[in-house]
């Protein structure tokens, strides 16, 4: 499997849920995987406001390069233009939050103050922090997962994802589940597919670790020997 952003999320979440169904996710600059560092904010920390740092300095959401574009702050405010309809942060919620006596999901902060709802983080956290879960039940999927684990991102992703990225790659480390992390310099969310003056040339590399893993015994055994050597 193989997606990017959300995409790259949700191939994480397959992987790590259901080794036995899927072979392999090569995930692209995925959402948080760790929500000790959901875009900058530690959702567990005592406290925990997603519009200012414990120093009361404003959260960054985008950047390009080394210049902050948008605050956390001003890209909900933003995404509340919308209404009920929402936004990104609204995704999040409705795939992580539980159900509210509406039927909407439960909102992870307030959107007034920026404050983090305790019981809602921790419910993202029982059910889809996907380093926690990895750790969690790598005694029944370990042996399955070793080594199924890839991600590309940009040391210089536009959302701040090379954060989270660390974290659960130090803990797939940490279990050792043997993941193949590569973090390519100065690349951002939008160009993390180019390699010169290919714009697609990443997909080329998927391919080729793709098919060196998957494709017929013969090619399987010639990179292992490659590998070996």
């Amino acid at each position: 499997m193989t997606g990017k952003s959300s995409g790259g999320w949700t191939t994480l979440q397959l992987e790590i849920n259901y080794p036995q169904v899927f072979g392999g996710a090569w995930s692209i600059s995925p959402d948080p995987s760790d929500f000790h560092d959901f875009i900058g904010v530690d959702l567990y920390a005592p406290n925990a406001n997603i519009y200012q740092k414990p120093d009361g300095t404003p959260v960054p959401f985008w950047r390009h390069h080394d210049k902050v574009i948008v605050t956390m702050e001003q890209f909900v405010r933003l995404e509340d233009v919308q209404g009920t309809y929402g936004g990104q942060f609204a995704s999040f919620e409705w795939v992580f939050s539980p159900k509210g006596p509406s039927g909407s999901p439960e909102p992870m902060f307030d959107r007034a103050t920026g404050a983090v709802y305790p019981e809602v983080a921790q419910y993202w956290h029982d059910h889809y922090d996907l380093a926690y879960l990895a750790e969690k039940n790598w005694p029944q999927r370990g042996s399955m997962l070793k080594g199924r684990i890839h991600l590309y991102i940009g040391t210089a992703d536009s959302i701040y994802l090379d954060g989270p990225a660390h974290l659960l790659e130090a803990r797939l480390k940490k279990l050792g589940a043997d993941p193949h992390f590569t973090y390519v310099p100065d690349k951002t969310h939008f160009d993390i597919y180019s390699i010169g003056n290919d714009s697609d040339g990443l997909f080329d590399v998927l391919a080729a670790e793709m098919y060196a893993v998957a494709g017929p015994h013969e090619v399987r055994k010639e990179h292992l020997i490659t590998q070996a050597k």
